[in-house]
């Protein structure tokens, strides 16, 4: 009675001052909206992880005690298919002499200035591997490349197998303050490859490495924000317009929908969140989300007056006869949202507390500045009876005549495809978060087939004392390391400061072959580290690979790109060997694509104990609101079984669920309930109010709230189907599962929950 009473006063206050409710709305939507001002954008692939993240936190101690691995890669692919030419070389000198110039570079390697040490008499000499290539004989020419492609800190890293690729690797320090440092620099080394190009168009750059993919990030939003929220807003025009055939219900819709946008945004934005190319994709949901509570409060007002109810009374009714759906299907989405939180991805939590506060907001304005919006503008319509909606009512007598076929059928046609969801493992690639369409994947994609790949896992190895790393055993049990790794089927590159020792002990002993090993005695792996050491010019120390006391090394893995389940296997056996082997030292991996693929699998289990909480208290709403447990469990069924279909379809056709599709569930509880909410709401309003038996309680139902519940399942499916275009794959494949699920949910609101009611009310007469 209370919740009449509320809606009846809230319908007269709104519709008999409407200038008012326009005058707080405004304000509200001025002061919260001024926090749009503060919009911040970051595209750090580090926002993907909590501060407490293991991971991170690992992989920030290694970045702490060596240097920073955030880089730039230039690759060079001649079109000759010949790296070791005058003209190809001197483009390399160029090149790396450039990247000393570009915004935070701290180191710059390539082979051209790879430290190539060779011994004169007692004398060391160390010096750039390639200078002045314009003036070398076709022997020197060729000593170059042989050195090149036999050296272990090149090979496979900085120059292809061949010799027909090459890389310029430019590390960055990136202060961190700024969220648009890295597409600053990116910025800079593009326009440097446009003029390169100009003087060398025989060579074609590539750009790859850690600042073009937090690039990368940054940019796949921006493409998103300015094709598909255009593309929604065209959609949901469209469909607003053939559905209320009203300009002024349009109108009031789409300025509804802005004002809960800007809401929304400015009020996250005090609270310090800042968006990300996850949490970006924000106002496109809230978009779709709003949508819904207004088609049904406005289908109601209008239908009532082209049965000839005045305008204030039409709406008045249609408040009273919505409110408690609109209310509940407001709270239950945003529950499903909310249980974003139980996520250990930051974005999603950011995602799911700006759209659940978004979808909030629509709620106020859609019960109170909608009606307002109304009485103020024209309204149009012609009068006629509109009760039996053809389609509807045949879609009802159709759904009356078939219940037990469409119950058993429903029933094993979920069944079916609910036993394929074994078919998905939880999977991952970070590198294919992006389409082709993004440069950064192409290049990554380059790197893989041609060097050493982005994968790779980072190794200190601490010997806990001083100058440790000289000692003979210690570099021994390095070398047996390094040797394993190779000998990985996934490894494509290993850099291991052993490289260096056994080249300097080689060439300490008048550059003999034989002598290719490693120094037997610590005081002689000392002195020669310390020779070597003093000769490096500035911007080329080991900082890169020993630490400061020189008491541990860095070895780095560069690997092939491996998804999720093959990078937590070949985890697995780094750990096995080094628990064997290197039990007296202090070990850390790290790397961004352990952060990856370990977030992955965390995740999920996250989300599904998220689900589990939303689906509880989503039940407790429902049958408080329904008055009756049965009602709101049976509810639930046609609101569980679209998630479990969708992902059956998804172990059919693709079966990797990534950190995308693990929110899905979540998501989608709150949303598929919508439906289901009006529906049992009008039918339970025939059953109770208009004393009707089960199958006119059906007809009516159908008759009152199904060309709504059409309308808006269809803007749901357009608006997560347009969000599947994304470039940014995590946010396609999550778009692609909600369309789908959401489809599902409208098949079984219609063709299966009716049948449900009815069976149970016969059971109950």
């Amino acid at each position: 009675m209370k919740k009449h009473v509320f809606s009846s006063w809230l319908g007269a206050f709104a519709v008999n001052h409407p200038w008012w409710i326009l005058l707080l709305s405004l304000i509200f939507i001025g002061v919260s909206g001024v926090g749009v001002k503060g919009l911040e954008f970051t595209n750090n692939y580090r926002v993907f992880f909590g501060e407490d993240n293991p991971q991170l936190l690992a992989f920030d101690a290694l970045q702490n005690t060596y240097s920073k691995s955030d880089n730039v890669m230039i690759l060079v692919e001649p079109e000759n298919a010949d790296v070791f030419t005058r003209k190809n070389l001197q483009a390399i000198v160029e090149l790396t002499q450039q990247g000393w110039q570009l915004p935070y570079s701290s180191r710059v390697d390539s082979i051209s200035n790879f430290q190539h040490t060779i011994a004169q008499e007692d004398d060391l000499l160390v010096a750039d591997l390639i200078s002045q290539p314009l003036q070398m004989t076709d022997q020197q020419l060729q000593y170059v490349k042989q050195v090149a492609l036999n050296e272990p800190l090149l090979k496979d890293r900085l120059v292809s197998k061949t010799g027909h690729v090459t890389g310029i690797n430019v590390v960055m320090q990136l202060p961190g303050i700024n969220p648009m440092e890295a597409m600053e620099v990116a910025a800079v080394v593009r326009q440097v490859v446009t003029d390169f190009k100009l003087k060398y168009p025989d060579l074609t750059l590539h750009l790859g490495g850690m600042v073009m993919m937090n690039n990368a990030f940054g940019e796949a939003s921006l493409k998103d924000n300015a094709t598909l929220i255009p593309l929604m807003y065209a959609i949901v025009l469209l469909v607003l317009i053939l559905c209320l055939r009203s300009f002024s219900a349009t109108f009031s819709v789409i300025l509804l929908i802005v004002f809960s946008i800007i809401a929304a945004l400015g009020l996250t934005i005090y609270a310090g969140i800042k968006l990300t190319p996850t949490s970006a994709m924000a106002p496109t949901i809230i978009l779709t989300m709003a949508v819904a509570d207004c088609v049904h409060l406005l289908v109601t007002f209008l239908h009532n007056m082209r049965l000839g109810q005045e305008k204030k009374r039409a709406m008045q009714e249609s408040l009273r006869i919505n409110f408690q759906p609109i209310v509940l299907t407001s709270v239950t989405t945003a529950i499903g949202f909310l249980s974003l939180n139980f996520s250990d991805v930051p974005p999603f939590r950011d995602l799911g507390n700006i759209v659940a506060l978004g979808v909030l907001i629509a709620l106020v304005l859609s019960v109170t500045l909608l009606p307002a919006l109304m009485m103020l503008l024209p309204v149009r319509v012609k009068l006629k009876d509109e009760l039996d909606n053809v389609p509807m009512k045949h879609l009802a007598s159709f759904v009356i005549k078939k219940r037990k076929t469409l119950l058993l059928g429903n029933s094993l046609l979920a069944l079916s495809l609910m036993s394929f969801i074994p078919l998905n493992e939880i999977n991952d690639e970070f590198v294919k978060y992006f389409d082709k369409s993004i440069e950064f994947r192409r290049a990554a994609d380059f790197l893989n087939d041609n060097l050493s790949g982005i994968y790779n896992v980072e190794f200190s190895i601490d010997t806990g004392s001083p100058g440790g790393i000289s000692e003979p055993d210690f570099l021994a049990k390095i070398e047996q390391f390094k040797l394993w790794l190779e000998k990985q089927p996934e490894v494509v590159h290993v850099n291991s400061i052993t490289d260096t020792f056994k080249r300097l002990n080689k060439n300490m002993h008048g550059d003999q072959s034989q002598w290719y090993k490693l120094p037997e005695e610590r005081e002689l792996a000392a002195q020669y580290l310390l020779l070597y050491e003093m000769s490096l010019p500035y911007g080329l120390d080991l900082n890169d690979q020993i630490n400061i006391d020189k008491s541990g090394i860095r070895v780095i893995a560069s690997l092939k790109n491996l998804s999720t389940r093959q990078m937590l296997d070949i985890e697995q056996r780094f750990h096995d060997w080094m628990d064997v082997n290197f039990s007296e030292y202090t070990i850390n991996a790290a790397s961004p694509v352990l952060m990856f693929s370990h977030i992955g699998q965390r995740n999920i289990i996250r989300m599904l104990i998220g689900s589990l909480a939303a689906l509880v208290l989503i039940s407790i709403i429902l049958i408080a609101a329904f008055k009756s447990v049965k009602l709101g469990l049976i509810s639930l069924i046609p609101n569980l079984i679209p998630a479990g279909m969708a992902f059956g379809i998804w172990g059919l056709v693709d079966g990797q669920v990534g950190l995308g599709l693990s929110v899905v569930t979540g998501m989608t509880i709150g949303i598929v309930v919508d439906d289901t909410v009006h529906f049992i709401s009008k039918y339970r309003r025939a059953r109770v109010e208009k004393g009707m038996s089960s199958d006119e309680a059906v007809r009516y139902a159908f008759s009152t709230v199904g060309v709504a519940l059409w309308v808006t399942s269809l803007v749901l499916v357009s608006g997560f189907i347009v969000l599947s275009t994304s470039s940014f794959l995590m946010n396609s494949g999550m778009g692609l599962m909600t369309a789908i699920t959401i489809a599902f949910a409208l098949l079984m609101d219609f063709l299966f929950l009716p049948p449900i009611l009815m069976t149970l009310d016969k059971k109950r007469s």
